[in-house]
């Protein structure tokens, strides 16, 4: 839990969370806001501005959750002498420091419902689900050499218990997109304006990693925090590329949001970032994805945020 960064072989918690300064910026720039890539400007800046956001400070881990992190949580949903496991208690995951303790601002009026019990049947973190990635899948039966990667094939339910579990909550669409773009400066990657380019410097992504040889599998993924150059303006890694992130809300369209979720049940989340098997569009902050909650895909993880 304590050699985050370059490689694995770095001496940082992997826990480190960081503030977010709150602010305003605009969801949609650079041709994004639709499921898909978004669309670099010509000249490197934000174009098509649309769908203004207002969030307030808050904690985002820097780091992906990573196996060895995840390992703990199933060990408390899944005790080895086979009794109650962890479960998170009703209406818990709020952004409690919001709205006199009951959280976001709901889209549809109202506010975050939190942890819903009937949602316990819902986390079931074997090593046989866990395991739906085949070669793609970071997780081990027992410790080993991939403690240090982002753990994937974690269902949305998974994520957000995960979440409660370790204190903290899912981040909303608005906060994750909102620390990926450096806020109002509504940046091009999480880092600036700089290429990514194909040396695993700033992202992990278009199976570049480790070597260029192309896609292969797990072996692309690397340990969490290995972009060092790829830090956002808070000091995040790994918001682009990697592994996709679980973001707290229903898949909408947007609306007039003032530290606000879609949280209207439909049929897919929001998941961001891209990944290490995905090309460079999908690094774009405004660039984002669906997936229904139930989805163990590869190359999809998790990050938690936290009250500041």
């Amino acid at each position: 839990m304590t050699n985050c960064g370059p490689g694995g072989s770095g001496t940082e918690s992997c826990c480190a969370s960081l503030e977010v300064t709150g602010g305003t910026y605009y969801r949609t720039y650079d041709g994004a806001g639709v499921s898909g890539p978004a669309i670099l400007a010509a000249d490197g800046g934000p174009t098509g501005e649309t769908d203004p956001a207002t969030v307030s400070g808050f904690r985002l881990d820097k780091y992906l959750v990573t196996v060895g992190r995840f390992r703990q949580f199933v060990n408390a949903v899944l005790p080895a002498d086979g009794g109650a496991g962890y479960t998170p208690p009703a209406g818990s995951g709020k952004h409690t420091h919001l709205n006199s303790g009951n959280g976001l601002a709901a889209t549809g009026g109202g506010f975050e419902p939190g942890w819903a019990s009937a949602d316990n049947v819902n986390v079931a973190p074997t090593g046989a689900n866990l395991a739906l990635g085949g070669g793609y899948a970071t997780w081990t039966a027992s410790p080993g050499s991939q403690e240090n990667l982002p753990i994937d094939d974690v269902n949305w339910w998974e994520s957000y218990a995960f979440c409660i579990w370790d204190g903290g909550f899912l981040p909303s669409e608005a906060e994750w997109e909102y620390a990926a773009a450096g806020g109002s400066q509504q940046r091009e990657y999480p880092w600036g304006l700089t290429d990514p380019g194909t040396a695993n410097q700033y992202a992990i992504y278009g199976c570049n990693y480790p070597n260029g040889s192309g896609c292969t599998g797990v072996a692309n993924i690397a340990a969490v925090g290995t972009a060092t150059l790829g830090a956002g303006l808070w000091g995040q890694l790994d918001m682009a590329g990697d592994v996709w992130q679980w973001n707290l809300d229903w898949y909408a369209a947007y609306a007039a949001s003032t530290d606000c979720a879609d949280v209207t049940v439909a049929s897919e989340r929001v998941v961001q970032g891209g990944s290490a098997h995905d090309d460079a569009s999908y690094l774009l902050p405004p660039a984002r994805y669906d997936d229904p909650p139930e989805s163990r895909d590869y190359n999809l993880g998790f990050r938690c945020a936290r009250t500041p």
